[in-house]
């Protein structure tokens, strides 16, 4: 098979071991692994110097194709193979090394047996919503994310007023920190953290949900994922921050944004053992409260 492997930082421990065992995993194997060059460097000096591996800047559907891409760290590294596997719909796996991994739930003990349910087509793809951002001008790179795009003022600027439009048409004005737009897969997310619900990753929906909101009559509303949501922002400052994921950019009042729904889904790996019921209760402790 041809394999492609990610990590944002081996450099830590956890990270350093998972990732020489994946590399020297699929090498025995004798698969075909793929990598960005920084990735080549760093096999070559420290796991294994002669090791043939092929390097790639990202991957195109229609001239560059693998059979799965596997991430080694936590969540924040699956997020970040999003600009390298862009619209391919090569299939993802994250190798949790990190810590609580709602998406990277694979542990290291469980490689091999994945490698080969993988070979043998024994799992399902799990398509996620992605999220697509339009601006005036151009921010970002690579204008989608999986979990959420946030909209917050920098650290030392008081609050920020952010007015939200659903298909052009007045929603509310948010007196807050900021204001989260999220996919499914986002809920368990920083949406969670600021008061969000849990949605279910095939529902067809967005979350907005305000942070620090100065109205505490100001709830996180649930919308279907077929509109169009826009903004304007209001504030004492003279620039925001906008982000994508873990990607954060710096905007102005006059920069005009809107969100809506991808074109495209990322598809994550499902072995035969994983749900997410199963990972909400062993991820959020649920039924394990010692009173009972």
């Amino acid at each position: 098979m041809k394999i492609g492997i990610y990590a944002k930082s081996v450099r830590d421990s956890k990270h350093e071991s998972g990732f020489s065992t994946l590399v020297n995993t699929l090498a025995e194997s004798g698969h075909e692994i793929h990598c960005p060059q920084s990735l080549v460097d760093y096999v070559h000096i420290h796991i294994a110097p002669n090791l043939q591996l092929r390097a790639f800047d990202h991957l195109d559907k229609d001239h560059y194709m693998l059979d799965a891409m596997i991430c080694v760290g936590g969540d924040g590294t699956l997020l970040d193979t999003m600009p390298l596997v862009r619209d391919s719909g090569v299939p993802v796996l994250g190798l949790n090394t990190g810590r609580l991994g709602f998406l990277a739930g694979l542990g290291v003990q469980d490689l091999h047996r994945a490698i080969e349910d993988i070979k043998k087509g024994n799992y399902t793809l799990d398509q996620r919503t992605l999220l697509h951002l339009d601006t005036s001008y151009p921010i970002f790179d690579y204008n989608y994310a999986l979990n959420d795009f946030v909209i917050h003022k920098k650290e030392t600027s008081s609050m920020i007023v952010v007015h939200a439009y659903l298909n052009g048409e007045f929603l509310n004005t948010y007196w807050s920190d900021g204001l989260i737009i999220s996919t499914p897969t986002g809920s368990t997310g920083y949406s969670l953290s600021c008061g969000g619900p849990i949605i279910f990753p095939n529902s067809d929906t967005f979350i907005i949900t305000p942070i620090a909101p100065h109205n505490l009559n100001v709830r996180p509303v649930v919308v279907g994922d077929d509109v169009v949501l826009s903004f304007e922002i209001e504030g004492r400052a003279s620039s925001y921050l906008a982000s994508l994921d873990a990607r954060s950019e710096s905007i102005t009042v006059e920069t005009q944004m809107a969100v809506r729904k991808a074109d495209h889904s990322l598809n994550l790996i499902r072995l035969s053992n994983d749900n997410f019921l199963d990972t909400l209760r062993n991820k959020l402790n649920w039924g394990f409260d010692k009173r009972n």
